[in-house]
């Protein structure tokens, strides 16, 4: 705790790093899982085969993963964002195609016999029926690339690995204490407003279908 609290500009600026890497690959995550999850909907035999192959890459171990894309893109951020965002699409576009998938079809025809067509039927109807559960996969994500994301100081990738990989590098303990308590409490906040989100959005849509009924 001392080191935490003789070097906080220190261990401010990395648990910026880390916020910001974090979410980028969130944001470019949910931009391909949202797509792909919406095809997966739609086209039932690719889904065996795409959650197959996303389940493999989550498999792989997370500095493996790192070492193998070093010599396609080199040390950095830009490699730590590649994997980040390779680990979370199997959370997130399992969880989208669970959503869109259990929506009442019977909703869907209502919105088809109003005069909706296909992307207005998914934007107006299907995404915000199927929120609640793309935040709780967005949520699960999100916590995984913030623990991830500290094997990316390893490869130049910046972020609160650095206090970790410096701390055992020279037998600091203060810098790991620190940087444990800085990315656990940055989990923690990422998860409590996530699950607000969440429980936010479950809400909402319990109070419309109380309205409809």
């Amino acid at each position: 705790m001392r080191y935490l609290i003789n070097n906080s500009g220190l261990v401010l600026g990395l648990v910026g790093e880390h916020l910001r890497l974090a979410a980028i690959s969130l944001a470019i995550a949910l931009l391909i899982a949202v797509p792909l999850g919406w095809l997966l909907s739609r086209v039932r035999w690719l889904r065996g085969p795409v959650l197959g192959v996303l389940g493999v890459i989550y498999t792989i171990p997370s500095l493996s993963l790192f070492v193998l894309l070093i010599p396609l893109l080199g040390l950095g951020p830009r490699t730590a964002i590649v994997a980040l965002i390779a680990y979370a699409q199997l959370v997130l576009v399992r969880n989208v195609v669970v959503g869109l998938v259990g929506i009442d079809p019977a909703i869907v025809e209502a919105a088809r016999g109003m005069g909706m067509n296909g992307w207005q039927r998914f934007a107006r109807v299907e995404l915000p029926l199927a929120l609640p559960l793309i935040l709780a996969g967005t949520r699960v994500a999100t916590l995984s690339i913030i623990g991830i994301g500290t094997i990316a100081a390893f490869i130049n990738g910046g972020g609160l690995g650095r206090l970790l990989f410096d701390g055992v590098a020279t037998g600091n303990r203060g810098k790991i204490v620190a940087g444990s308590i800085a990315i656990a409490l940055l989990a923690l906040g990422a998860n409590m407003i996530l699950r607000w989100l969440e429980r936010r959005s479950a809400r909402a849509l319990l109070g419309e279908d109380a309205a409809l009924s």
